[in-house]
Formats: C-alpha cells, structure tokens, sequence
C-alpha cells in the first residue's frame, strides 16, 4: 500500500521515522535501520475498517498523538501508546480526499495547539479544534484541489496553502477570513502539491508536479507577527466558533425539519 507520510518525530537526541501507509499502519522507524520497523500499529475507523491514510500531524511537543487525514474525507486523532492507542475521535466536513494536514505550533502568549489546518480534493482548506467534532472555518477561495497547508513557524494566525492551478496563498486570519492576505500564481500555473515553510518563517518553497521547488521570501510585514496578534487571535477564533456554531444548529434544526421519507 502507498505510504505518502513520513516525518521524523520526537526531540533532536531521540527521535524515530514514522511512516503511515494507505492501509491504516503505522510504523516506527530507527533512523539506524530501516530493515524493520521498531513497532507498529493498525489504524481502524469505527466500523473496525482501516484507515485510508494520506497524511497525519503530531500535535506541538508530542510524539504520542497525532491527527491523521484520509481518503474517505474524514479526519481522525489518534495515540500510538497507551490505553487510548488507535483511533479516538473523528471529523467530518470535507467532501473529498484530505490532502494535508497540520497542527499549529507557534508558542507565545496564548497556547492554540488545540487547532489544526486540513486541505482537501473539495478545492477547500477548513480550520478545526480537537475538542469540537465541526470545522470551525471554511476557506473557500480556490477554484481546484488544494494539495497543502502550513501553519506559520512564527506568527500565531498566518498559514499558507498551494494548489492545482498553480497558486500559493498567504493567509492571516487576524486581517481577513474570507480571502487570501497574499496569493502568487507561478508561471505556467503547474499543479503545487507541496508547501514548507523556513523555520525563520520569512522563506518558504513550493513544489510543482513537474518537479521543480519555488523558494520565496515572505515580507517582514505579513511574516512577522506583532505583540498583539495573539489576543487578537483569540478574538477571531472566537468569532469564527461563534459562526461555526451557529451553522451547526441551523443545520440540526434543517434536518429535524425535514420531511420523513
């Protein structure tokens, strides 16, 4: 089965290789032998099928828990140890394949590692927070797939996403939620599958499906974050949760509504 995930995790003196592959396994690698896996688990939704897995995020500072997108357009969080190793909770929103995935991880004044990005086939990216089973943002400004998504290393509200049609986004969600701070459209508009921003988040390389890496600087003013952008965070997802639940009960009165068949 493919495997389109792998990144090293743990501290810079102890980490692994984990790999997670199309049938739900996941393995952990020692950088010193590749052979076998150190060990390795089954991820299972839960009608005890496995998990179609395309990519997974570890939450900030944890080798334990992760979130993982797949095929099926849900999202699950999941342990690798302990009594809740598996599957726990799941996400439903996306109305195609998950694409990326990543947790936030910008330390600072407030802690949002609760909150992660998710890009997907539905031509969407959408914001959500592990203690709520609903998006709590849809950004749909793109016109195709959307193939990734990146939380800032720096500012606590910026991301940015790539997609087919050849456009990089820059998104920060203190300004405005419902349309890019920053787009670029690369020559030729080939297919970006790739984001990764520099640690110094004022960089950050694209990759295309005719395998070529894009480098760009992002300006000191949308890179770097100012003292208040963590308050002000905190007022924006408070709106966007304030809509979002709003949304959910619209669609739960919709449904009690509805005709019986």
């Amino acid at each position: 089965h493919p495997v389109y995930c792998v990144n090293v995790v743990g501290t810079q003196n102890a980490h692994n290789l984990i790999s997670v592959s199309t049938d739900g396994k996941v393995c952990s690698w020692s950088l010193d032998m590749f052979s076998q896996p150190q060990d390795s688990m089954e991820l299972q939704s839960k009608q005890n099928k496995p998990v179609a897995a395309t990519c997974y995020s570890f939450l900030s500072g944890d080798a334990n828990n992760f979130i993982v997108g797949s095929e099926e357009c849900l999202v699950y969080s999941a342990c690798r140890h302990g009594s809740k190793a598996g599957v726990n909770d799941v996400f439903e929103g996306h109305q195609g394949p998950i694409t990326g995935i990543d947790t936030h991880r910008v330390s600072g004044q407030v802690d949002f590692s609760q909150y992660f990005l998710t890009s997907s086939f539905d031509w969407t990216v959408k914001l959500w927070s592990m203690k709520q089973p609903y998006y709590i943002h849809s950004f749909e400004d793109n016109n195709d797939y959307v193939y990734d998504v990146r939380w800032s290393p720096i500012h606590p509200a910026l991301f940015a996403s790539v997609d087919g049609e050849g456009r990089l986004d820059l998104w920060n969600l203190n300004n405005e939620t419902e349309v890019p701070t920053a787009s670029i459209v690369i020559d030729g508009k080939p297919a970006l599958n790739q984001c990764r921003w520099h640690e110094t988040g004022h960089h950050i390389s694209v990759g295309d499906n005719n395998g070529r890496i894009h480098v760009y600087d992002v300006g000191e003013h949308i890179a770097n974050p100012k003292s208040d952008e963590w308050s002000n965070f905190v007022h924006a997802l408070q709106d966007m949760k304030q809509h979002a639940a709003e949304r959910e009960e619209d669609s739960t009165l919709a449904k009690e509504a509805a005709p019986a068949r």
